[in-house]
């Protein structure tokens, strides 16, 4: 790597910097890395670095990419301004405290940059500053040694302590000036020092029982620090034999986490005196760690080494123990030997999974080898305890790779559907290699985002709406719903009426739509006489870009209410009077007097019609039929019966609730018909030019009724034969049948039009069936007054002749019964 240094400053403890060293090396498949230096115990804001200038990014442009940095430490010490890209120190670092006594130490980060992805390591190196002097564990040391000690023996003291490593650790040891003792400082295989009190010129207890000296333990920081402790030498009369280890150097194997009370070691020492000088005591020797301390204990009559706290391979590797035998003897003398306990690593760390960054949510057209995560695992164990494998399941559209050791990238396999599977929870498994393999489990939530990749569907392919006529303005007829699979906005449905005509008019002026619900209001009142049904088309869009849409038919049928009553066609009154018919006093019973002819403008039900006898002056003359409204007599007329008789015809659509009309027809009861009265008929009525139209129509219906007219022709002709000479009298008296207008009288109103209608019977006609219909002639002067072709009142049993001069022999036509219908339909459409 190309190391590049930045100039120095000094740091000092008021938070001036020491020292910055930026190194940055390119590593494998695009990994960045940079390393800076920075002293401990800076204050909040000091300044590490400007990342943003040693990566080349663009400082505008931190806060849009989401440049953020990702520790692993239980506390977030450093902390990155995204206006100026400066990395500067957020919690106060204490090197001690992250490291302990580590010799170097490094604050790992991880820089994530995203559009693109981009990842950078970060290694800040943390300097260490002599904020802590060497220290002792006791401030005062008593030493025993018998007068009778060699010069050159060796005495060990206690160790100082000193936090701080490097240059700023413990450097060295000072002895106070005396005349007996010299120090000899040694160091451990770690490089820590301890120090020998050696005896240089032999004790003499008679002279001097006690020798007090000041050990002073030094640093090699700047400012020096120290730290002291009083050594009390109380000098014994002589033992001669000291205890002997039957080793100097013990090395010994343990495994990581055993048990408090696993044995270490035996100790083995003997001592060649006997009594309270041959019996041996063990314990730790002054310049034993404290951490050992606190690992291990010794037993002080036995010697044996047993675990007393919990041992950590990730930790120590390797630790010493110095251990010393001491006789019980007076002036007894201490031996020391040495004890290295190897540590064994087991798999005790399960992985650890650190999720440095994830892109959530993903859109559902994301192509496949879209970057959703990149995790980071680690494992504090070593060797194949350490070595980790990172899977998860094969059910889902995602994959693992492997991207550089120890970090994985989660990405797409495959095109997401958010309708089918709106978010995926990924459990992602790292597992070591170890024997039992340990793993660790953690949960990927990556949720699916919408695009607008669905139309709206209706619930039915086509709608079929009923409508009763008559409705309010505004009211709702129908609601239509349509469902969108996508969500948020992409969901959201407006509905419109598609542009249309009904009857030549905008469908907009007939109907409306909520654009929220899909309700559909209709606009006017529908009338079913006028319009039965209507087509419209429905669109639902969505809010998604871009809007997507569908349509239905919506069908409309209106339904007739029972609005429009019963009107009566014939008879109808004339000139304000209430219609006439002339009856011959010898008719027999079932006589067909008059026909009440009726029609309804609604459909079904409420236009079937019903007839019935409302008022009558004598109502067992007279009745009528039910549905046909034909008049008839029950009986022969008596000398005794008034020879006007007034009927009033109630008739009665079947709708509920049922409408209906009323008529009065005045009967007269005569011995013979004037023909006056047919000529006075005729005069009264205003001249009317003739219709073709009619007069076709009733072409077309006699050649439709042609088959049954050569039957009629001949009976006819059978009946006239039988019946020649009544007839012939009867046409003789020049008797003349007045066509008449009747007074019609209904619930919705009076009916303006006045009809004319000529009937020919034969003096028979209450026995037959027939009935002779005669057009009248346009060419006739006595009838100019009376044109009243296209507007005929019928009557079924009225008699009328020809008044061309009176002597024409009138083209009549002659119709079964059976025709009325047909003869009623011809009068509506001549109306």
């Amino acid at each position: 790597p190309i190391v590049r240094e930045l100039p120095r400053r000094r740091w000092t403890l008021a938070g001036q910097v020491v020292c910055l060293l930026l190194c940055a090396c390119a590593l494998d498949r695009g990994l960045a890395q940079i390393r800076y230096s920075v002293p401990e115990e800076l204050e909040h804001g000091a300044f590490v670095g400007n990342i943003a200038e040693d990566l080349g990014l663009d400082v505008a442009k931190l806060s849009s990419r989401r440049f953020r940095i990702v520790s692993g430490a239980r506390k977030q010490y450093l902390e990155v301004n995204l206006e100026n890209g400066i990395i500067f120190v957020n919690e106060k670092i204490d090197r001690e405290e992250l490291c302990e006594q580590s010799p170097v130490c490094f604050l790992h980060l991880q820089v994530v940059i995203e559009s693109p992805l981009e990842l950078y390591r970060v290694e800040v190196e943390i300097l260490d500053v002599n904020d802590n002097a060497p220290s002792f564990p006791w401030s005062e040391f008593n030493l025993e040694i018998t007068e009778s000690a060699a010069p050159g023996s060796r005495f060990p003291l206690e160790s100082a302590q000193d936090l701080d490593v490097g240059s700023n650790s413990l450097r060295s040891y000072l002895l106070s000036a005396n005349q007996h003792f010299v120090l000899d400082i040694q160091a451990r295989n770690d490089g820590s020092k301890f120090a020998e009190l050696v005896l240089q010129s032999p004790l003499d207890r008679e002279q001097q029982k006690t020798h007090e000296m000041v050990l002073t333990a030094v640093d090699g920081g700047s400012p020096l620090r120290s730290g002291t402790a009083q050594i009390t030498v109380t000098v014994l009369d002589a033992n001669d034999n000291v205890p002997v280890f039957d080793r100097s150097v013990y090395r010994v194997s343990l495994v990581e986490n055993a048990p408090r009370g696993t044995l270490v070691l035996k100790l083995n020492a003997t001592d060649l005196d006997e009594g309270a000088n041959g019996e041996i005591t063990y314990s730790f020797s002054g310049h034993a760690p404290l951490k050992v301390r606190e690992l291990f204990s010794v037993d002080s009559h036995s010697g044996e080494i047993r675990v007393k706290g919990i041992v950590d391979y990730e930790k120590a590797s390797v630790y010493e123990l110095y251990v010393q035998a001491k006789d019980k003897g007076p002036s007894a003398v201490a031996v020391h030997c040495k004890v290295l306990v190897d540590i064994l690593d087991v798999n005790d760390n399960a992985p650890e999974v650190i999720l440095t960054s994830v892109s959530t949510p993903v859109q559902e057209d994301a192509p496949p080898g879209t970057v959703i995560a990149v995790i980071s695992v680690m494992d504090r164990d070593s060797g194949e305890n350490g070595a980790v494998d990172c899977q998860i399941p094969g059910n889902v559209p995602f994959q693992l790779h492997s991207s550089f050791k120890n970090y994985y990238t989660l990405v797409t396999s495959e095109f997401l559907d958010r309708e089918s599977v709106s978010e995926y929870n990924i459990t992602l498994t790292a597992r070591d290699l170890g024997s039992p393999p340990l793993s660790t489990r953690k949960t990927i939530l990556v949720q699916v985002s919408d695009i607008n990749d669905n139309p709206p569907r209706f619930i039915q392919p086509s709608y079929t709406v009923y409508v009763t006529e008559n409705n309010a303005p505004g009211a709702s007829i129908c609601s239509l719903t349509a469902f969108d699979p996508d969500s948020n906005q992409n969901a959201y449905l407006s509905y419109s009426i598609l542009e249309g005509q009904i009857q030549g008019m905008p469908v907009s002026t007939y109907v409306s739509i909520n654009s929220d619900n899909g309700n559909i209001y209709a606009l006017r009142s529908f009338d079913y006489e006028q319009l039965r049904n209507f087509q419209i088309r429905v669109q639902a869009q969505d809010a998604g870009f871009p809007p997507l849409s569908s349509n239905v038919t919506v069908n409309v049928f209106v339904l007739d209410q029972n609005d429009n009553a019963p009107v009566i066609l014939s008879p109808l009154p004339r000139n304000g009077t209430v219609a006439t018919e002339m009856v011959p006093r010898s008719v027999d019973a079932g006589y067909l007097v008059a026909k009440i002819t009726a029609l309804d403008a609604d459909a079904g039900q409420n236009s079937r019609l019903s007839y019935q006898m409302l008022q009558a002056t004598d109502p067992g003359l007279f009745s009528v039929a039910l549905y046909t409204g034909e008049i008839r007599t029950i009986r022969r007329f008596l000398d005794k019966d008034a020879i006007r008789q007034r009927l009033v015809i109630l008739v009665k659509d079947n709708g509920q609730p049922p409408l209906s009309a009323t008529v009065s027809i005045i009967l007269s009861v005569v011995d013979s018909v004037p023909e006056s009265l047919s000529n006075f008929g005729d005069l009264s009525l205003s001249p009317q030019p003739p219709s073709n139209l009619a007069l076709y129509l009733i072409v077309s219906l006699s050649t439709i009724s042609l088959i049954f007219l050569v039957a009629i022709i001949v009976l006819a002709a059978v009946k006239c034969y039988k019946d020649r000479d009544s007839l012939g009298s009867y046409i003789a008296t020049g008797a003349k049948v007045p066509t008449n207008c009747v007074e019609v009288n209904s619930n919705p109103g009076n009916l303006s039009q006045a009809y004319c209608y000529k009937v020919c019977l034969t003096p028979e006609s209450a026995k037959s069936d027939f009935m002779f219909l005669k057009p009248c002639s346009p060419g006739t002067p006595r009838n100019n007054a009376a044109r009243g072709a296209d507007n005929l009142a019928l009557s079924s049993q009225s008699r009328c002749s020809s008044v061309n001069n009176g002597a024409t022999t009138p083209n009549e036509v002659k119709l079964h019964s059976s025709s009325v219908l047909n003869i009623n339909l011809l009068v509506e459409f001549v109306k």
